[in-house]
């Protein structure tokens, strides 16, 4: 394949296209969520995520998938923790089985502004996929996120 192949092209343009509408998204949310809550869109999944943890086996997530689950890196991850427990939102503690491993659990206050948060989030979203349905570029792509079905 050469630089100019028709192939590649389209597989650049659908990366682009694919690109430009989660920015969009990305920015019609978070401008949602911090003028309403004081969120951040990375604060707000990073709470979603937390709170979908379990007592149950495995229902813990170690810092490397809670990482992975907000598309952050183990240490960006771990500065957003600590600035969402400085502001009283999660709390940190020694797993009873391995003394090495810290667990993060959202607190009370953590769960309120999450619950607070969602039918903000939730409209946003709606509002970003809406706005971006109208341009024929991200037509297709707003048409595959609306048909997915992913169990987290």
């Amino acid at each position: 394949m050469t630089a100019t192949d028709p192939a590649l092209t389209a597989l650049a343009q659908g990366w682009c296209a694919l690109s430009l509408l989660h920015g969009k998204i990305d920015a019609h949310i978070e401008r949602a969520l911090q003028s309403g809550h004081d969120l951040s869109v990375r604060e707000y999944s990073l709470l979603d995520v937390l709170s979908r943890q379990h007592s149950g086996p495995g229902g813990h997530l170690q810092m490397k998938q809670v990482a992975d689950a907000v598309v952050l890196s183990q240490s960006a991850t771990t500065r957003l923790v600590t600035r969402l427990e400085d502001r009283g939102l999660l709390t940190r503690y020694l797993c009873d089985t391995d003394r090495r491993g810290i667990y993060t659990d959202v607190t009370e206050s953590g769960l309120a502004l999450l619950a607070d948060a969602r039918p903000t989030n939730d409209r946003a979203l709606r509002e970003a996929l809406d706005e971006a349905a109208e341009n024929p570029q991200l037509a297709p792509l707003v048409s595959t996120v609306e048909a997915l079905n992913v169990s987290a």
